[in-house]
């Protein structure tokens, strides 16, 4: 099985017509995923790859197509309304991109989601992999800007803030002849959706994930919270890795996790 998304789940990309949402709508067909619709206000009636239609609103699209989950390619400005769009259009998941998301917008993001039946990955993040069972997995859900040529279906479940981290950990897996249940990259942002803690707890539902594999970076409390659980709750082994030892005054640090 999987947690949050199957290869039949039907998605759709906020932001479709730019250059970066659009080259990843694209690998995402590429590799069998189903990808139903894009939304840019304003474009409504445009299609995407000869095939997919373009729609001006969240709600029209879901109406439309069926869609159940989203991803996020739209500027930082208007990423918290493009989240807001997915929440009353009644998805399911919504997976944001977008990084450099003004905090006291994802505040009252935060506030409006927990009232919601939406559940939010990232922002700043990978996104999620569900990987197929064809060949090179091909036919998996891919809603983000992961590389799917690295995933392979089984059953090992990967939670992580890094998106690079994610993919080291994906590509070692595949190559030790074992493969992934489903990879979700849930982002270093101060104000994250879902957290270690809500995908552990998914993981330890699932029938089909038989070891867990979480990734941490300095910065917050997420990693330990989620160590407690699994420690009196997780019936599952779990790796757990944590980036990063310190953060020395004055030097950038790549993820505002990290402050």
């Amino acid at each position: 099985m999987s947690i949050l998304v199957t290869p039949e789940t039907k998605f759709l990309v906020q932001g479709i017509t730019g250059g970066f949402g659009g080259r990843h709508a694209q690998l995402s067909l590429d590799y069998g995923s189903q990808l139903v619709a894009g939304v840019t206000p304003g474009k409504g009636g445009q299609t995407f790859a000869d095939s997919i239609p373009i729609f001006d609103s969240v709600v029209k699209a879901v109406s439309e197509t069926g869609a159940t989950a989203s991803a996020i390619f739209v500027p930082p400005p208007f990423a918290a309304d493009a989240i807001f769009e997915g929440i009353d259009a009644g998805l399911d998941l919504v997976v944001a991109i977008t990084e450099g998301i003004p905090v006291r917008d994802m505040l009252s993001v935060k506030k409006v989601l927990d009232a919601s039946g939406t559940k939010l990955i990232g922002p700043n993040c990978p996104g999620i992999v569900t990987p197929g069972k064809g060949e090179n997995s091909h036919g998996g859900c891919r809603i983000g800007i992961a590389p799917s040529y690295i995933h392979k279906a089984g059953n090992i479940g990967v939670v992580s803030r890094s998106g690079t981290l994610t993919y080291e950990a994906v590509w070692q897996i595949t190559s030790a002849g074992k493969g992934q249940s489903t990879c979700v990259g849930i982002g270093g942002d101060p104000v994250p959706g879902m957290t270690h803690l809500d995908v552990l707890k998914m993981f330890n539902d699932d029938p089909e994930t038989e070891g867990i594999i979480m990734i941490g970076e300095i910065g917050g409390t997420a990693e330990e919270e989620a160590a407690a659980w699994a420690k009196d709750n997780c019936s599952k082994p779990i790796a757990g890795f944590i980036a990063g030892a310190t953060a020395p005054p004055g030097r950038r640090m790549g993820h505002a996790g990290a402050i």
